[in-house]
């Protein structure tokens, strides 16, 4: 399966991307995404998990002790700005296949960066994943509408999974998981996963 990402940034998200990701696949990290933000100035924050997508504050130390310096050689923002790294979140975006695979069956919003079926805005469960792209169970289609979409992979310009009771007990079970196989102790950074 591959890991790359598949729903990517453009302009000077896309730059930002380009320098950082290298930087942060050499720590052992993966880049989710990036965004650029003018609130209180100008905010470039970097999306980021470990591989078996688990993210502590730690984790988020980490990654932006690594890339500061290198964003203070590369420079790639002619005004100052300040640097965030964050987990993806239990809302998280979908930017990888795996992604979609992992949370096959719960419910998410995503948006196409052209018509497909006719709409570009989309709502529902995944249901099946496969090479080419993903196979959607809108949960409210329109009188007339299949209640099945396929949505090809290129065609998705933004996915992420939408806050439910399912997909918070999930995501801390995934979470309880992932510091049990790096033998961490249980109770540690309880609670819900990502938001730092």
């Amino acid at each position: 399966m591959s890991t790359d990402r598949i729903v990517v940034e453009q302009g000077l998200e896309a730059r930002f991307a380009a320098i950082a990701e290298p930087v942060i696949e050499q720590i052992g990290y993966r880049l989710v995404r990036v965004r650029i933000s003018g609130l209180n100035g100008t905010t470039v924050q970097f999306m980021a998990e470990r591989p078996d997508g688990s993210m502590s504050v730690e984790d988020c130390e980490a990654v932006s002790r690594a890339l500061s310096p290198v964003l203070d050689v590369e420079d790639p923002l002619d005004r100052p700005y300040h640097l965030e790294v964050s987990s993806p979140g239990i809302d998280r975006p979908l930017v990888r296949r795996g992604d979609f695979e992992a949370w096959t069956g719960h419910l998410m919003k995503l948006e196409a960066d052209r018509l497909v079926g006719g709409r570009k805005r989309f709502r529902g469960k995944v249901v099946a994943v496969d090479a080419e792209g993903i196979r959607l169970a809108r949960d409210a289609a329109a009188p007339g509408e299949d209640v099945e979409v396929a949505i090809p992979f290129e065609a998705i310009a933004d996915a992420r999974l939408i806050l439910t009771d399912d997909l918070i007990d999930a995501a801390l079970k995934a979470d309880k998981a992932a510091r049990k196989a790096r033998g961490e102790p249980e109770d540690e950074g309880a609670g819900a996963p990502g938001g730092h």
